[in-house]
């Protein structure tokens, strides 16, 4: 019986799918690039679930010549070592970066709905004259009137370069802010569950009550503190209303804002923001 020559693959098919996470393009960039538009603002916000710690957000402006930053994703998808790998080159490639943040108290004033909208409005501001924002998430009620014109982008870290940009700058900056702070309220292990619900979290509530940058608006610190077991609701008592629009100065001042952590000032002092 003679041999068998081995068959040539085929390399006709369809390709196999790429695994892992989505690696986001520039697309919706380059569409404003070409029509004469080279300042696009990426935004997107970190700490909307935690129950503790403000709510940080991010704008940056890269630029409309050179290429993307190798492994720039949504910064979920990213280990804290590759955040931190990235955030350097992402500040300086970037054209303008900006950093926002509302405390606790403006998120127990406002609702988490409308001070993360804030913060992002703050972090906008910083980055000054732009022509077109791009924002993770649904449309925003009167957004446009604080921020000019803005396409909103749902899963934007995952599919826009820009906003991925912005994601990894929030949050390395929001989890440095939560590491300086575990130092002060050693407990709570913030330095690795950033202020998130986990049940080591959960257990020094209990034993060792709440702190000052504990979000007490929120309805899981009262079930909590009630003992009742119950899945938490990371959000506030009944529904947020997203229509209201409450009249809020997008400054920062720290001598209202003082739970807001001198940490944070500093982070942004070394960005430039």
């Amino acid at each position: 019986m003679g041999l068998v020559a081995p068959a040539t693959p085929d390399t006709t098919g369809p390709r196999k799918r790429r695994r892992g996470p989505p690696k986001p393009s520039l697309r919706r960039e380059r569409d404003f690039w070409a029509s004469g538009a080279t300042r696009i603002v990426g935004v997107d916000e970190v700490g909307v679930a935690p129950t503790c710690g403000a709510v940080v957000a991010a704008a940056v402006i890269m630029p409309s010549e050179g290429r993307r930053i190798p492994g720039v994703r949504d910064s979920k998808t990213l280990s804290t070592a590759q955040r931190e790998r990235l955030f350097p080159f992402i500040r300086r490639r970037a054209v303008a970066l900006g950093v926002g943040a509302a405390s606790v108290a403006e998120i127990d004033r406002l609702n988490i709905y409308h001070a993360t909208h804030l913060a992002m409005r703050r972090a906008i501001a910083r980055v000054g004259e732009h022509d077109h924002v791009l924002v993770d998430g649904l449309r925003i009620a009167g957004f446009e009137q604080e921020v000019g014109p803005y396409t909103a982008i749902v899963d934007g870290d995952a599919l826009c370069y820009s906003i991925a940009c912005a994601s990894i700058i929030a949050k390395v900056i929001r989890d440095r802010m939560m590491v300086k702070l575990a130092a002060r309220y050693p407990w709570y292990g913030w330095e690795h569950n950033a202020g998130y619900a986990t049940r080591e979290h959960r257990a020094a509530i209990l034993e060792h009550g709440l702190t000052p940058f504990h979000r007490r608006s929120f309805h899981a610190l009262d079930i909590l503190l009630a003992g009742e077991q119950q899945t938490f609701d990371l959000y506030l008592n009944g529904e947020v209303d997203t229509e209201l629009q409450p009249e809020v100065d997008t400054e920062h001042h720290p001598e209202r804002d003082a739970d807001l952590p001198g940490e944070l000032d500093s982070e942004l002092e070394m960005i430039g923001a």
